[in-house]
């Protein structure tokens, strides 16, 4: 039977970071994929017959992946900017309060975690951090936001988060947190595919071992020697353990209840290919300009409380929120000649809504957005979709059922569990890198660490420091 110093369960992008990290460390790493490749969420995919379009199926954009880390990594990959106004510019007070609290926050995401109350005098500002610590956003977005746009600031709270931006369990806070504070979000040139496959070159030079095609099973662990089993009835003993899968998939490989409550994802993700851009109604932008950036459509503040209380409600929101980015417009080297991406991001589409017919609440789900975009435009997104080879128009839709089923997010949540504080938020956290888990050699190295969602890199960062430190 082999031995490591680490195994790594999962090949996200997380998971590649940590054995990059500990492979250059001089640590003798596995990490084991049950795909067929890695890279997890951050992948691109030829996504309809017949065409040579490489698409980012998951995870679109990047922003919280530290440049330090990128640089130590030794990535070479290019983030490109978007020609967009960001949502919080010109909104004042608000966009002063985040400004500071990002400056101060950001690089503290990639050290040993602070205590809540070092974190504030860290930021240093009442009124910041009672705005985004404290009381629910949308306290904040209504006294520092003019109307027109308020919805606009509050989408950045509300993606993959089903919440109320009221709750006062302020779920919508910490998820504005994680997508203002890195700063602009960047296009990778050449797809989520270009990042995670540089990611692996990177971990296989460090030399970790990577096994695709091949499904852990359990983990049984001592708290300093652990045995995973894969499904094919191979096994390998390990000194440390870096779980990049949820919190709720390491409990049942670990033969454990699963934690309460359970994550629900909440999203509606089409992925398009066009052959025109379509026009808008308001004939004064024309569709290079407005779909180079993030196109929002129904997402004032109001339409997006309405929707809220429907889907809360059990039904497909009537006018569901949503935005749409062509990435193409910034990196025409993942579609060919005469083609566009375009790919949209539905808001307060939570599992449940799909937890029983869901065939038909998927086909709903796409016909009400259609419509909702439709709203908007002077062509009919359905005659601008180009066909494949069959003869199909090229959408696909992503569901949370679905997004459980490929990826194993419990719930189909893309953070794999609702977002933490930035903070340590019990003594004994403080001083640590908030992956550790109840085993001394078992670590959470995925979204679902303190510090994770979206794709950065950081928890993978996080779990690699942690378990050198541990020895």
């Amino acid at each position: 039977m082999a031995a490591y110093d680490a195994v790594v369960v999962g090949g996200g992008h997380n998971g590649l970071v940590a054995a990059t990290l500990l492979g250059r460390a001089g640590r003798s790493v596995l990490v084991l994929e049950r795909g067929d490749r890695v890279g997890g969420a951050a992948v691109s995919e030829r996504l309809f017959p017949g065409v040579d379009a490489r698409l980012s199926r998951y995870s679109y954009l990047v922003s919280l992946f530290p440049r330090s880390l990128l640089d130590e990594l030794g990535l070479r990959v290019e983030l490109r900017p978007r020609p967009h106004r960001r949502a919080l510019a010109g909104t004042g007070r608000l966009d002063e309060l985040v400004s500071r609290v990002a400056e101060r926050v950001f690089p503290t995401l990639t050290e040993p975690l602070r205590s809540r109350e070092e974190l504030r005098r860290l930021i240093d500002h009442d009124e910041a951090w009672d705005a985004l610590f404290e009381r629910p956003l949308g306290e904040a977005l209504v006294r520092l936001v003019d109307e027109e746009s308020r919805g606009l600031v509050a989408t950045d709270a509300l993606i993959g988060t089903f919440a109320d931006l009221d709750d006062p369990g302020l779920r919508q806070n910490r998820c504005f947190l994680y997508h203002v504070v890195g700063g602009d979000w960047d296009v990778p040139v050449g797809g989520m595919g270009a990042l995670s496959g540089a990611l692996a070159d990177a971990a296989r030079r460090s030399g970790a071992e990577i096994r695709t095609r091949t499904e852990v099973a359990s983990i049984e662990t001592d708290g300093s020697r652990a045995l995973v089993t894969c499904a094919d009835g191979g096994a390998h003993e390990a000194r440390h353990v870096l779980a990049n899968v949820a919190p709720a998939v390491l409990a049942r490989l670990l033969g454990e209840p699963e934690p309460e409550p359970a994550p629900e994802g909440s999203q509606l993700k089409l992925n398009m290919l066009l052959e025109r851009l379509p026009r808008l109604q308001d004939g004064t932008l024309g569709p290079e300009r407005a779909f180079a950036g993030t196109f929002h459509v129904n997402e004032g503040y109001e339409q997006l409380q309405r929707a809220y209380r429907e889907a809360a409600g059990g039904q497909i929101p009537a006018v569901p929120p949503c935005e749409l980015y062509c990435h193409s417009l910034t990196d025409r080297s993942i579609v060919p000649d005469g083609l566009q991406t375009l790919t949209l991001f539905g808001l307060h589409m939570p599992a449940r809504l799909f937890a029983g017919d869901a065939d038909q609440a998927k086909r709903a789900a796409v016909a009400a957005t259609l419509e909702s975009v439709n709203s908007m435009l002077a062509d009919p997104l359905e005659d601008c979709l180009a066909r494949d080879a069959d003869g199909a128009p090229c959408l696909e839709a992503l569901t949370p059922p679905e997004l459980e089923s490929e990826l194993a997010m419990p719930g189909g949540h893309i953070f794999h569990r609702d977002l933490s504080w930035p903070f340590a938020e019990t003594d004994d956290e403080v001083g640590r890198w908030g992956t550790e888990t109840d085993y001394a050699n078992v670590w959470l190295c995925g979204a679902g660490a303190r510090r994770g969602g979206c794709v950065s890199g950081i928890p993978g960062h996080n779990a690699a420091r942690a378990v050198l430190a541990a020895g």
